[in-house]
């Protein structure tokens, strides 16, 4: 990756003073130390508080932010700092990958905070001549003592973007009480997908769940394994449950499962019923053969053998 100009040389990191805490409040000897935006960054800035960073460029820019780390407590800290690209984890959280992310360079890998002071720390990223259009998903990672905070950086590169989800796999558990399915983004933009839910069985409709936002942000190109309850499902019927997922931009996907309720206890009540009445059936059948069989004499040879024998 080549070097990038950032807005300020590693060694002009702003260090600013935190304000002093209220008189009635006790002195900070252990806080938490944070990570967030600073304040103004961006290709959206903003004054108020940002909840993650938003930039936007078309390939071959080069796009500038800030990382603002803060240390309340009374004891220096030292962070270490990288960028990384993000992605969803099985049950479809946002999690960001161990290895850096070429696009990102920070002013400083590595920042040491006194006590209640707040450094910004420069950076950038650099989006690539041949980069695709879309969300490129990423986060600013800063670790310290065993923890780690992990701010969002959606990245957007100019040009088309494509809304396009499907839902695959859907199945219910072996308690019949949960349905279970995956969701997979096929296109390049991050969606918030909506889920309805409907189940028709023999007696008509069982289930009819309008659509809701799901809590979920599906990143493009991932898939999620998903699970929704189902505590009442009908005693005996046969169902077909159908989801209906659709997303901002004209995304919109449906698959359905058939699954069969029967109420196994009555069921084998019933065959072991069954299985002693055809098993009563049966004696009384061949007791009446016996009964009904005519008695054969013995040949006149074995007669003459048994008077013999006296």
């Amino acid at each position: 990756m080549r070097s990038i100009r950032l807005a300020l040389p590693a060694t002009a990191l702003l260090l600013c003073a935190l304000p002093a805490p209220a008189a009635q409040a006790a002195p900070a000897t252990g806080g938490d130390w944070t990570a967030a935006p600073a304040s103004g960054g961006g290709t959206r800035p903003s004054t108020d508080g940002r909840p993650y960073f938003y930039l936007e460029g078309a390939p071959g820019a080069v796009l500038e932010d800030k990382v603002s780390l803060s240390n309340p407590s009374g004891t220096p800290v030292t962070l270490k700092l990288r960028g990384a690209a993000a992605y969803n984890t099985a049950n479809g959280s946002f999690a960001a990958r161990e290895a850096p992310d070429p696009w990102i360079e920070l002013a400083a890998p590595e920042v040491k905070i006194p006590p209640h002071t707040r450094a910004d720390v420069p950076f950038a990223v650099t989006v690539p001549a041949g980069a695709q259009p879309g969300d490129h998903p990423a986060a600013l990672v800063a670790a310290a003592t065993g923890r780690e905070v992990g701010v969002r950086l959606q990245l957007r590169v100019a040009g088309p973007t494509l809304s396009a989800l499907t839902v695959e796999s859907v199945r219910l558990d072996k308690g019949r009480r949960l349905i279970r399915y995956a969701l997979v983004n096929r296109g390049n933009a991050t969606l918030a997908p909506r889920l309805a839910l409907h189940a028709d069985g023999v007696f008509g409709r069982v289930v009819d769940r309008p659509a809701r936002t799901l809590p979920v942000e599906l990143l493009p190109g991932q898939r999620v394994e998903l699970t929704e309850p189902w505590p009442h499902p009908p005693a005996l019927d046969r169902v077909t449950v159908r989801l209906d997922v659709t997303a901002d931009g004209a995304a919109r996907s449906t698959a359905a499962a058939t699954a069969t309720f029967l109420p196994w206890g009555a069921v084998a009540g019933t065959g072991l019923v069954l299985l002693g009445g055809a098993a009563a059936v049966l004696r009384l059948v061949r007791r009446g053969r016996r009964a009904t069989t005519p008695e054969v004499p013995a040949p006149e040879h074995e007669l003459a053998q048994t008077g013999a024998l006296r």
